[in-house]
C-alpha cells in the first residue's frame, strides 16, 4: 500500500519522554482514537426517509383522510392502513443505515486497551489512546502495534500486516540505522500484529493520522450511492404522482362542475385517486422480495447484510474481487519440485527417490503443525513451512516420522538477516546430520558450474512462474559435541527445491467463464506482486488477450479521466492502496457500471462501501471489512458470488413482475376513475374499495411472487443497464395491455351493472366493478408470473400462491356477501346476472395476456424463419 515517505525523524531520547512532554503533546495531537463522523438526528433520518416522491404521496393521502376523518365524518381505515406502511418503510430503511454505521465501531474496536511505553526512562503500562507522537512503545510476540512508528531497535521482528495489505505472509522489519533514511521495512503501522521478535518503535503519528485513521477517513468520507432499483421505483412513484396530481384536479373539477358536488365530496374522490395511483403494498412487497431473496442466498453461503443489495447483486456490471482467499484457496501449496540431474516434476506426481530425499530433508527442517480440534483445523506456523506440512501429509509422510530416525538436537531459526533456517540431527550411526532451507542464492553449496547453470535456470523458471522458491542443502558431519553453526552450514551438498503458490479454487473458472456469458466483467484488485497477479488470472481466464495488468504505482500516475479512459482495458491491479481501490470503484461507477467489490482487509473497507455491492469474506475477513460490506461469504468462495448474482437476478425479476401485477391494475383504476366521471356516472368505486382491492386482493398475492423460481434464461442475458427503464424488456407494453383490458372491462362492467342489471342503481355497479377488478387482478398473476404460456405445471409450481388467491377470493366474496360488511365497504347484493357477469369478466384480463404471449412466440418463430431463410 502506498505510504507517505519519512525523509527525516527527531529521535526521542533512551529513556523516552517526560511525563511533561507527553502531556504537552498530547494536547497539541490530541488522543490517539479514531473518530466517526457526526450521525444524523434521528428526526433528520425520519425526515430523509420520508423525502422520496412515494412516501410524499401516501404521507399527503393520510393528511387528508385525517382531515375526513376529523371534521366529515369519514372513517380512519385509510389513515391507519396507509400510516402502517409509511412507519414500516421508515422502520426498515434506518435498520439498514444503522447497519451501515457499524462498519466504523468495528474499526474502533480494534484500538488497544493498553501498552507499554516507556516514559523518564521507566516502563509503564498506559492506555492506547494516551500514547503521543515521540512516544517509546516496547513490542513482544503477539503485541497489537497501537500507533504508526520507526523500529529503532528489533530482534528478528516479523509483523502481520493482513488488516491493511491484505498480504498473508509476516513482514520482515529491520531497525533503524539513519534518522534522515526512514526505508518501508523500518515502519511499523497501528492495528497490525507482532507474531516473532521484540522491538522498541517510536512512535511518529497518532490517532486519525496513522494509516488506520485514512482508512477511518475514507469510510466517514464515503458514501453508498442508491441502488438501480430505488431510482427505478423513485422515477414510477414520480409517474404514478403524476398521474395522481392531474388525475386528481381533473376529477376535483369535473365533480364540481358536471356533477354539483360540493367541496368535500369532491375532495373525497380526489382522496381515492390518490389512493388508487400509489400502489401501497408495492414496498412491502420489495421488501419481502428482497427478505426472501436473502434467504436462499444465506443457504448458498451468501449472508446479505443489506436487504436492497440482493436486487443491487443481480445487476453488476463489474466484480472487482481479491485474489487470495477468493479466486484461490488461501492456502499456500507446493505444485512442483526439482532435484540435481532430473526434470522438474508436479509436486503431485509420483516421487523420485531423490524426491522423497528432498521431501525428508524439507520435513525434518519445518517447525509447522496442523492439528484438528473439535473437527476443525487448527495450524500453527507460517504459510510456506504449513504447505511443507500439508506435502508430507499428501505422501503419507510426517515430521515426527522422519524424526523417529533423525531426532533434532539443536536448530538456527530463521531470520531475515540471513534468510535461512538450519537444523542438525542424530543419526543412527552416531554421525550428525545438517539441514539448511531457504533463499536459493543464500545456501552455501559447493557447487559445479554446470550445475549450478542448470540450478539457477530452473529456479528462474520457477519464479517467472509466480511459484515461490524454496532451496535446501544438507551435509553429514562426524558425532561431537559443539555446535557452531558458522562451520556447520557451510560446503553443503544441494538436494534440490520446492515452487509454491497459492492455487486457484477448482470451481472459480468455471464460474469466471459464467460470469463472462452473463455479461459480467471479472477483475482482479489484489496487494500482491503482479507477477504472481498475473500467473493466476491467466490460469483462471480472468485476463483475456488484450487486456493489461496494471501496477499501483502505475496506476497513480494517471489522471482521474486517464483511468476512466481505459478503465475497460484493465482485467488485474496489483500492489494497490485503499485509496487506489476506491478509485477503481468510482471511475468503473462513472462508465454507469454497477460495480462489486470484494475485500477482507481493514485496507478494503472504504473501496466495499463505495461499490454498489461490497463483499466481504467470512472465514479471513476483519470484522472492519464484514461491517462495510453488504454481503458476506461464508465460504469466502468467487463462484459464490456468481450463485448470488443468478439469485439476484431472480429477485429483480420477480420485483419487476409484482411491478406489472400493481402498476398495471394502478393505472386502470385511474382510467376508470376519470373516464366514469367523464362520462357523467360519478366515482365508481370508493376510496375504502380501492384500499381493499390494493391492500388485500393485490398485496397478499404479490407477496408470494417473490418465491417464483428463476428463468432458465437468466444467466444469459446482460445485466440491467443503471439508466434502463423499469418498463424495458418489454415491460411497458405489458403494463399497458394490462391497463387499457382492465378500464374497458371495468367501465363496462360498470354501465352494465348499474344501467341494465339494475334500474339505474350505482350500488350494483360499483358492486359488480369492485370483485371484478379485484378478483380478476388476482386471477391474472397466472399470467404474469411466467413468461412462457401457461400450463399445468405452472400453475401447479407455486403451491403457496394457490393458497392465498384461494383464501383472498373466499374473503372478497364474504366481503360482497355478507350484509355487515356489504355496509361497511359500500357494497349491495347482487342479482343472479351480476354474478354471471362477474364469473366471466374475471377470467378476460387472463384470456388476453395469454393471447398476447402465444401471439408475441409465433411472432417471433416467423421472424427467426425468416432470418435463416
Amino acid at each position: 500500500m502506498k505510504r507517505e515517505e519519512m525523509t527525516t525523524l527527531d529521535l526521542t531520547p533512551q529513556q523516552g519522554l517526560t511525563a511533561q512532554e507527553a502531556q504537552t503533546r498530547q494536547q497539541e495531537f490530541g488522543s490517539n482514537q479514531l473518530v466517526a463522523a457526526k450521525k444524523a438526528s434521528i428526526w433528520r433520518q425520519i425526515g430523509h426517509h420520508l423525502a422520496d416522491v412515494s412516501s410524499l404521496v401516501l404521507l399527503f393521502a393520510v393528511a387528508l383522510a385525517s382531515y375526513m376523518a376529523l371534521f366529515q365524518g369519514g372513517g380512519w381505515t385509510k389513515s391507519i392502513v396507509i400510516g402502517s406502511i409509511l412507519v414500516i418503510n421508515v422502520i426498515i430503511g434506518m435498520y439498514q443505515e444503522a447497519s451501515a454505521e457499524k462498519a466504523l465501531a468495528a474499526l474502533q474496536s480494534m484500538s488497544l486497551p493498553t501498552t507499554t511505553v516507556r516514559r523518564g526512562n521507566i516502563a509503564q503500562t498506559i492506555d492506547a489512546k494516551d500514547v503521543v507522537p515521540g512516544d517509546l512503545v516496547l513490542l513482544k510476540a503477539g503485541d497489537q502495534v497501537p500507533a504508526d512508528g520507526v523500529v529503532l531497535s528489533s530482534t528478528n521482528l516479523a509483523v502481520d500486516e493482513a488488516v491493511l495489505t491484505g498480504e498473508s505472509v509476516p513482514v520482515d522489519k529491520l531497525a533503524l540505522h539513519k534518522p534522515d533514511s526512514v526505508k518501508d521495512n523500518q515502519q511499523v503501522f497501528s492495528g497490525t500484529a507482532v507474531t516473532a521478535g521484540t522491538a522498541v518503535i517510536q512512535v511518529v503519528t497518532t490517532g486519525m493520522a496513522t494509516e488506520l485513521g485514512q482508512i477511518a477517513g475514507l469510510l466517514n468520507k464515503t458514501k453508498k450511492r442508491a441502488t438501480p432499483l430505488q431510482g427505478r421505483l423513485n422515477r414510477l412513484s414520480g409517474w404514478l404522482t403524476t398521474f395522481a396530481v392531474m388525475g386528481g384536479m381533473a376529477i376535483f373539477a369535473l365533480s364540481i362542475w358536471m356533477q354539483n358536488q360540493g367541496l368535500a365530496d369532491s375532495l373525497m374522490i380526489g382522496i381515492s385517486l390518490a389512493v388508487a395511483a400509489v400502489p401501497e403494498t408495492l414496498p412491502i412487497i420489495v421488501t419481502i422480495s428482497l427478505a426472501h431473496g436473502v434467504k436462499r442466498m444465506a443457504k448458498r453461503n451468501a449472508i446479505m447484510r443489506r436487504v436492497n443489495a440482493v436486487e443491487t447483486i443481480g445487476g453488476v456490471d463489474v466484480i472487482a474481487s481479491d485474489k487470495t482467499g477468493t479466486l484461490t484457496q488461501n492456502q499456500m501449496t507446493i505444485t512442483r519440485y526439482w532435484t540435481p540431474g532430473a526434470n522438474a516434476a508436479a509436486a503431485a506426481t509420483e516421487m523420485t527417490h531423490a524426491g522423497k530425499d528432498l521431501m525428508r530433508y524439507l520435513g525434518l527442517a519445518t517447525n509447522a503443525e496442523i492439528q484438528t480440534v473439535n473437527g476443525e483445523e487448527e495450524t500453527v506456523g507460517d504459510p510456506t513451512e504449513l504447505a511443507i506440512v500439508r506435502w508430507l501429509a499428501k505422501n503419507d509422510a510426517s515430521r515426527k516420522g522422519f524424526e523417529a530416525t533423525a531426532p533434532r538436537l539443536a536448530e538456527d531459526p530463521f531470520d531475515s538477516t540471513k534468510k535461512t533456517m538450519a537444523t542438525l540431527h542424530q543419526l543412527k550411526d552416531g554421525r550428525r546430520l545438517v539441514v539448511v532451507k531457504g533463499a536459493f542464492d543464500r545456501l552455501p553449496v559447493d557447487w559445479q558450474p554446470a550445475e549450478f547453470a542448470q540450478a539457477k535456470r530452473v529456479h528462474d523458471d520457477f519464479g517467472q512462474n509466480a511459484l515461490r522458491v524454496l532451496a535446501v542443502g544438507y551435509k553429514v558431519v562426524p558425532a561431537g559435541d559443539t555446535i557452531n553453526w558458522a562451520d556447520l552450514t557451510q560446503h553443503l551438498t544441494f538436494a534440490g527445491i520446492v515452487g509454491m503458490i497459492d492455487p486457484p479454487r477448482p470451481e472459480v473458472i468455471t464460474a469466471i467463464r459464467e460470469a463472462k456469458a452473463a455479461g459480467i466483467k471479472p477483475i482482479m484488485i489484489t496487494g500482491d506482486h503482479m507477477v504472481t497477479a498475473e500467473a493466476i488470472a491467466k490460469e483462471i481466464d480472468l485476463l483475456s488477450p488484450g487486456q493489461l495488468v496494471m501496477s499501483g504505482d502505475e496506476l497513480r500516475t494517471l489522471t482521474d479521466a486517464e483511468l476512466e479512459a481505459q478503465i475497460k482495458n484493465i482485467a488485474v491491479y496489483a500492489r494497490v492502496s485503499p485509496t487506489d481501490k476506491i478509485r477503481i470503484v468510482q471511475a468503473w461507477q462513472k462508465t454507469g457500471a454497477t460495480v462489486a467489490m470484494t475485500g477482507d482487509g481493514v485496507n478494503d473497507a472504504p473501496a466495499l462501501k463505495a461499490a454498489d455491492v461490497g463483499i466481504a469474506m467470512g472465514i479471513t475477513g476483519t470484522e472492519v471489512s464484514k461491517s462495510a460490506a453488504d454481503m458476506v461469504l461464508t465460504d469466502d468462495n468467487f463462484a459464490t458470488i456468481i450463485s448470488a448474482v443468478r439469485e439476484g437476478r431472480t429477485v429483480y425479476q420477480n420485483i419487476l413482475k409484482a411491478v406489472e401485477f400493481l402498476v398495471g391494475v394502478n393505472f386502470a383504476q385511474i382510467f376508470l376513475m376519470v373516464g366514469s366521471v367523464l362520462m357523467g356516472w360519478g366515482a365508481p368505486l370508493l376510496a375504502e374499495q380501492l384500499l381493499l382491492i390494493n391492500v388485500l386482493a393485490d398485496g397478499i398475492p404479490g407477496f408470494y411472487l417473490s418465491r417464483e423460481p428463476g428463468e432458465k434464461a437468466a444467466m444469459q442475458q446482460p445485466p440491467v443497464a443503471n439508466d434502463e427503464s423499469l418498463f424495458a424488456r418489454g415491460l411497458g407494453g405489458r403494463l399497458a395491455t394490462r391497463a387499457v383490458t382492465f378500464t374497458f372491462l371495468t367501465l363496462g362492467a360498470y354501465g352494465l351493472g348499474r344501467f341494465v342489471l339494475a334500474a339505474n342503481q350505482p350500488a350494483v355497479g360499483m358492486t359488480i366493478t369492485f370483485l371484478i377488478l379485484a378478483i380478476g387482478s388476482m386471477i391474472d398473476i397466472y399470467a404474469i408470473k411466467d413468461r412462457q404460456p401457461l400450463t399445468w405445471a405452472s400453475l401447479k409450481r407455486n403451491p403457496g400462491l394457490n393458497r392465498a388467491l384461494l383464501v383472498t377470493i373466499s374473503l372478497l366474496i364474504v366481503v360482497a356477501v355478507v350484509p355487515g360488511l356489504q355496509g361497511i365497504f359500500g357494497l349491495v347484493a347482487l342479482p343472479v346476472g351480476g354474478w354471471v357477469l362477474v364469473a366471466v369478466g374475471v377470467f378476460i384480463p387472463t384470456l388476453v395476456l395469454e393471447i398476447k404471449k402465444r401471439w408475441g412466440q409465433r411472432s417471433q418463430s416467423w421472424g427467426n424463419q425468416l432470418a435463416e431463410d
